[in-house]
C-alpha cells in the first residue's frame, strides 16, 4: 500500500498544487482523517432506549420545547441552535443567566466518553439532565418536569418508558437543587416518591440523548480532497481541490505543527483532557477543569454505576478506571473536535480567544521553559502540555486557511433502531 501512496503522491504533485509529493505516512494520516472513517457510535449500555425510534422522536420534541424550563422560554435549542452547528457562537452559554463556559456543538456527540468541557458527566443522557436543574440554564426542578411530561407527553413517554408515577401529591416545584423552598418540598416527599420522580427525570435525559445521537457532520472540502487522494483520481474536480496555502496548512497540521497529536482522527479530537495554559477567564479564580470534573463524575447519581443506569457494573469501564486526583489535571479541558471550527468563534472553554489566528498564536508563543514550568495560583499547581512552536506569519495564516476547509453543516441522520420492547 505504501508503494501505491508514493506513486499517488507523485501523480498529484502536478495536478492539485500538492506540497510535493505527500509522503506515505502523510497520506496514511490524511486518509485516516476522512469523515467516512468515523465508526458507528458506540452503544451506551446505560441507556437501553437510545436507538428506539419512539425515544428519538420524543427526545426531539423535548429538545425544542421551551416549556421545559422555569420561565417557560428556554429549551435545549436556546444554546444548541441548529443553524449554528447546535451551539450559539457566544463566549459563554446564556439562557436564564450566563454559564461559565462555552456551549459545545453536538454533531457526533455520541462518540464521547465524557461530557462537558471538564467531563463531569459520563453519558450523553446524564449530560442532558444537568442544564435542566441549573439555575443559569433551564432553572427547573424534577417535580416540574415530571408534571410537564404528564401534561404534554404522557402517551409518548409511556410508550417508551412505561407508566408514569402518581403525581397527585407531588408539588409542582420540588427537587434536590433549586431554591430553599424547592429543596424543602423535595425533602418532605417519601423516598419512594423521590425515586419515582427522579426516574422520570432520568428518562427525559435518555430520550433527549437518543435524539442527539442522530446529529452528524456533513462532508467538508477537506473530505472531498482526501477522498480523491484515496481513490487515486488522475485529476481533481474544482470542488475536490485545496489551494497551495490550504495544503501548506494541512502539512503543518499533520507535521511540524503537531496539531493532530490531540486533534486526531476523523472527528479531530482524542476525546481526552489537556492543559495548554489557556488564559483563565478570571485570573484570580482559575477554572480547574478536569481536576474537579472527574470527582463530580464519580459522585453523580446519574452516572453509569448509579440507580438510574441500565448498565451492568462491568460495562462501566470508563468510570471504574477513571483517572482522578492527579494535579496535572488542573486546568485541563477536553479537546474539542475541529469540524466546522472556522465558523465557531470565539474559542477555548470560556471564549477567551477571539479568532483562530489568536488560537494559533497562543500555541506558537509557548516559551521554551513552559513544559517544566509549574506556576502556583491560589495554592494550586498549574502545569502545561505546551511545547515551543515556531511559525512564520504565512504558516500561521496557512493553518487558519486549512481549518476553514473543515466547514460543514450538522444534520439529523437516520440511524439503525432497535425493535420496541
Amino acid at each position: 500500500m505504501r508503494a501505491g501512496w508514493i506513486a499517488l503522491g507523485m501523480v498529484f504533485a502536478g495536478t492539485v498544487h500538492a506540497q510535493a509529493p505527500w509522503s506515505p505516512a502523510d497520506l496514511d494520516t490524511i486518509a485516516s482523517m476522512r469523515l467516512s472513517q468515523v465508526p458507528a457510535a458506540p452503544a451506551d449500555a446505560s441507556n437501553r432506549h437510545e436507538r428506539d425510534p419512539r425515544a428519538i422522536a420524543l427526545g426531539k420534541e423535548l429538545f425544542f420545547d421551551e416549556r421545559f424550563s422555569k420561565p417557560g422560554n428556554v429549551s435545549c435549542a436556546t444554546c444548541h441552535q441548529p443553524a449554528f452547528q447546535f451551539q450559539d457562537g457566544k463566549p459563554r452559554g446564556r439562557a436564564i443567566g450566563e454559564t461559565p463556559r462555552r456551549t459545545q456543538p453536538l454533531a457526533h456527540v455520541a462518540h464521547n466518553a465524557w461530557f462537558f468541557w471538564d467531563g463531569r458527566k459520563d453519558s450523553l443522557w446524564a449530560q442532558a439532565l444537568a442544564p435542566l436543574e441549573d439555575a443559569r440554564e433551564h432553572g427547573g426542578t424534577r417535580a416540574l418536569y415530571a408534571h410537564l411530561v404528564a401534561e404534554h407527553y404522557r402517551a409518548e413517554y409511556e410508550a417508551v418508558f412505561g407508566p408514569l408515577p402518581d403525581l397527585s401529591n407531588v408539588p409542582r416545584d420540588a427537587g434536590p437543587k433549586g431554591t430553599t423552598a424547592e429543596r424543602v418540598a423535595w425533602r418532605a416527599l417519601d423516598k419512594t416518591v423521590q425515586l419515582a420522580v427522579s426516574r422520570v427525570f432520568a428518562n427525559l435525559g435518555k430520550a433527549i440523548a437518543a435524539y442527539e445521537r442522530t446529529l452528524v457532520h456533513t462532508p467538508s472540502r477537506f473530505d472531498r480532497y482526501a477522498e480523491a487522494l484515496v481513490r487515486g483520481k488522475p485529476r481533481l474536480d474544482e470542488s475536490e481541490r485545496l489551494t497551495r496555502e490550504e495544503e501548506t496548512g494541512l502539512a503543518l497540521f499533520i507535521g511540524r505543527g503537531r496539531c493532530n497529536t490531540c486533534h486526531t482522527g476523523p472527528l479531530m479530537t482524542d476525546h481526552y483532557f489537556h492543559s495548554t495554559r489557556v488564559p483563565p477567564r478570571e485570573p484570580g479564580r482559575p477554572d480547574l477543569g478536569r481536576y474537579l470534573g472527574a470527582d463530580e463524575a464519580l459522585a453523580d447519581e446519574f452516572n453509569c454505576l448509579g440507580a438510574f443506569s441500565d448498565a451492568q457494573p462491568a460495562q462501566c469501564r470508563e468510570l471504574r478506571f477513571i483517572v482522578h486526583g492527579d494535579p496535572l489535571l488542573k486546568r485541563a479541558f477536553k479537546t474539542p473536535g475541529l469540524r466546522g471550527v472556522a465558523t465557531r468563534a470565539p474559542y477555548m472553554h470560556a471564549g477567551q480567544l477571539a479568532s483562530l489566528a489568536r488560537v494559533i498564536a497562543h500555541y506558537a508563543e509557548a516559551p521554551e521553559s513552559l513544559p517544566a514550568e509549574r506556576r502556583i495560583v491560589q495554592g494550586h499547581v498549574m502545569g502545561s502540555e505546551l511545547l515551543p512552536l515556531k511559525l512564520s506569519d504565512k504558516e500561521a495564516a496557512a493553518l487558519v486557511a486549512f481549518l476553514a476547509t473543515l466547514d460543514s453543516t450538522t444534520i439529523e441522520r437516520a440511524t439503525a433502531v432497535a425493535k420496541p420492547e
